[in-house]
């Protein structure tokens, strides 16, 4: 087993101790991950990235929905087209897009550069999700909620597209979202996102990818298996650590991924 692998392995078990520990985030690791430590082409890494981040949220919205943070009928509204969006990007954008997008003189902007890029330019919002200091006071919705049906068809299938390019969750954006168009408190938000992210990602890998791709499921269910561990030994050493002291410092490690990876994909000779 190469060195590079090993520490592939390692970073598995990591990205399930810090969804352990803080309750996401961890996930938007496995693509970096997968692409340059076990060198895998930008297809298979937001494929397998789908599946990983949609087990492993599933896991976590288990966890919330067994402490009543999950609107069950907020999810469903909202997921349906974020799995219509994603299902689609994987299934059948994805699949013919070319491996040269276009061409300026000599530069050759790939599909690989556009699918990176595009995931490096959003961990940043993702990372300011993590630094930025949250002082809410939620406020119980009374009443029945009206939902905001034609913008959150929109954002859905915007998340979900999102998600199939990227072959990250979108927390960041989903979150708000429920907040704002389907008026929820934050802790139930934050439940739910995770079933969203959990349905329209497995469902966008299993009636995408692998519908299109062969997949390695011996690596697939390895990687994920050791990022489950993780989930166990967070949540256990979340008795002992503070998890939201280590937010800000996993939300700056973020920030330094989103530029080694812009760095490595457009600065680098390939």
């Amino acid at each position: 087993m190469e060195v590079l692998h090993i520490f592939g392995y390692i970073s598995a078990l990591i990205i399930g101790i810090s969804l352990g520990l803080i309750g996401g985030g961890g996930s938007i690791l496995a693509v970096p991950v997968l692409a340059y430590l076990f060198s895998v082409n930008e297809k298979v890494a937001t494929a397998y990235s789908l599946f990983i981040v949609g087990a492993s949220a599933l896991v976590g919205g288990w966890k919330q929905h067994l402490k009543g943070y999950v609107d069950w009928r907020t999810a469903i509204v909202f997921g349906i087209p974020a799995i219509i969006g994603v299902t689609l990007v994987r299934h059948y954008l994805v699949p013919i897009l070319p491996d040269v997008l276009f061409e300026i003189g000599d530069f050759q902007f790939t599909r690989r550069m556009g699918m990176f890029g595009l995931f490096a330019i959003l961990m940043i919002p993702a990372a300011y999700s993590m630094l930025k200091t949250k002082k809410e006071a939620p406020k119980k919705v009374t009443g029945v909620v009206k939902y905001n049906y034609p913008f959150i068809l929109a954002e859905g299938l915007l998340v979900g597209g999102i998600t199939g390019l990227i072959g990250a969750g979108g927390g960041f954006l989903i979150i708000p979202a429920l907040v704002i168009l389907a008026n929820v408190e934050m802790k139930v938000a934050v439940g739910t996102s995770l079933i969203i992210i959990a349905v329209k990602s497995l469902m966008g890998f299993f009636l995408g990818d692998a519908l299109t791709m062969e997949i390695n499921w011996f690596f697939l269910l390895i990687f994920t298996g050791l990022s489950f561990l993780g989930i166990f030994i967070g949540s256990y050493m979340g008795n002992f650590i503070d998890g939201n002291k280590l937010k800000k410092g996993f939300g700056y490690f973020i920030l330094v991924m989103a530029v080694f990876i812009f760095y490595m994909e457009f600065f680098t000779l390939s």
